[in-house]
């Protein structure tokens, strides 16, 4: 069983507001995320809120087990897969680690991300458009200890570069895997706003 983790605690600064509530295809991208990564494999689910959690929580219907508040948000992105991975129950084969400012992305590609991992009994795997790696990716349990102790400077990056031989790429024709819409520029262009 995996876990989704849906990353969603930073300040959105740039964008100006939480970009969990922008709109994409009529709904937030936080709704738009969490259907997506319903899986049969996927038996535990987990958004990690911060900056925004109350405005966030009132604004998409989220079950009090799903929902991680990260008090440490401002200490970057690392710290909330942490608080992710601590809530987590015991067994899980990883976590397919979702980003809130890579919304486009499709079922198709979580699934077979998923069926990737389980497949190679990677430690990571990532997708991979015309050369680049993206988000979604998921990390095996056996790399919790791993994040737990990285460098937050280097972040989840460092966990990656540690395990490039055993690093699964998905191929993948979705360029939204690498496109990140962290500010109103970039969602203006991308989502036509």
């Amino acid at each position: 069983m995996l876990a989704a983790v849906i990353l969603s605690g930073g300040a959105s600064r740039r964008m100006g507001s939480p970009k969990a509530l922008l709109p994409f295809q009529g709904r937030p991208f936080l709704e738009h995320l969490l259907d997506i990564s319903r899986h049969s494999k996927i038996g535990v689910r987990r958004v990690v809120l911060g900056a925004h959690a109350e405005h966030i929580g009132k604004e998409v219907a989220l079950r009090p087990d799903e929902v991680v508040i990260n008090e440490h948000w401002e200490r970057g992105q690392l710290s909330s897969i942490q608080a992710a991975i601590r809530s987590l129950p015991a067994g899980t084969d990883g976590i397919l680690l979702c980003l809130i400012d890579h919304p486009l992305i499709s079922r198709a590609l979580v699934n077979g991300l998923i069926d990737q991992f389980y497949a190679t009994h990677a430690p990571i795997v990532v997708p991979v458009f015309e050369g680049r790696r993206g988000h979604p990716v998921i990390f095996s349990a056996a790399v919790y200890g791993e994040l737990e102790k990285a460098s937050p400077v280097l972040g989840a990056r460092s966990v990656v570069w540690a395990h490039e031989p055993q690093v699964s790429e998905h191929l993948t024709i979705e360029e939204g895997c690498v496109v990140n819409l962290n500010d109103p520029a970039a969602f203006a262009r991308i989502i036509g706003a």
